[in-house]
């Protein structure tokens, strides 16, 4: 009975943010985000602080629509910032940029020594691909670098991560990097034949598939991605048309809306109208008018 009740699921894709933050970002997997992070550097990671991330299963963060992320803390000594993206807004490298420098900051109070900074990262995970990044690899690794003869490391500090979800089944062969590509198989499709022989072999993905079967149960998650699975058609459509100045003005009645819609969810749920307010952005008086 518990398998045929497993079978009825449907999975919630990973691939939305809200989802993959859960998933990813919620105390509690540790382990499998230290199995990610260890299949994106290549490197050992040892320990994984999860608790700077919200409780989205009660509340939906205050950021702009679209965007949400998976902040991680490793090895005592490193800050790693992850973004799950399913629409390319023209602004990505730019966001990463911010993105970096507002967590690197983060790192030393005003009158601390400058050798408190710790190493950044932040990781981006786009379902597309970026026009100048057309013609090399699935996963690309920026630092700052010495750019003429020597091409040394200026810093560690510094590192921007970027991996295109579309590129992945061209790499299907590269033994190099079947760890992440099997991690990059399962956000693309967790209920598809490839990654029900990869979690025999790897510990990581089968323990992520079942959580994710736990989240994809969980009714308030589900009216969340429901939301997030319309905002995105409705961005993706939108871009097609090709309205530049309406894609920006639509963009933002997009996030305005879903705002109060998601105000509306919260009141139905008795949460009080200060958080409400502080979690969608909204004022007091708005909400009180849904």
């Amino acid at each position: 009975m518990e398998e045929t009740a497993k079978e009825k699921t449907r999975l919630l894709s990973p691939k939305i943010d809200s989802v993959f933050q859960v998933l990813f970002g919620e105390v509690g997997s540790e382990f499998i985000t230290k199995e990610l992070l260890e299949a994106i550097l290549g490197e050992e990671i040892s320990d994984v602080d999860l608790s700077n991330n919200p409780v989205l299963r009660r509340f939906y963060p205050e950021d702009k629509m679209g965007i949400l992320d998976v902040l991680v803390r490793f090895n005592n000594n490193t800050t790693c910032n992850i973004e799950m993206q399913m629409v390319n807004t023209g602004e990505i490298i730019e966001r990463m940029l911010f993105y970096w420098a507002k967590a690197f900051t983060k790192n030393i109070k005003k009158g601390e020594n400058y050798h408190n900074l710790e190493r950044t990262i932040v990781i981006l995970i786009l379902n597309g691909e970026i026009p100048k990044l057309k013609d090399i690899d699935f996963i690309t690794q920026y630092k700052l670098i010495e750019t003429k003869e020597r091409k040394i490391i200026l810093t560690n500090l510094l590192e921007l991560d970027i991996i295109e979800m579309t590129k992945i089944h061209r790499n299907k062969g590269n033994k190099d990097k079947r760890k992440l590509l099997d991690w990059l198989y399962f956000l693309e499709n967790p209920e598809s034949k490839e990654v029900v022989k990869i979690m025999k072999n790897n510990e990581g993905v089968k323990k992520a598939k079942e959580k994710l079967e736990e989240i994809s149960n969980d009714p308030i998650m589900q009216r969340i991605a429901d939301w997030k699975e319309k905002y995105i058609l409705e961005m993706n459509t939108t871009k097609t048309d090709g309205y530049n100045e309406g894609l920006e003005q639509g963009q933002k009645l997009g996030e305005i809306n879903e705002k109060k819609e998601i105000a509306k969810k919260l009141k139905q749920e008795n949460i009080s109208l200060e958080l409400i307010s502080k979690t969608t952005g909204l004022s007091i008086e708005e909400i009180k008018r849904l």
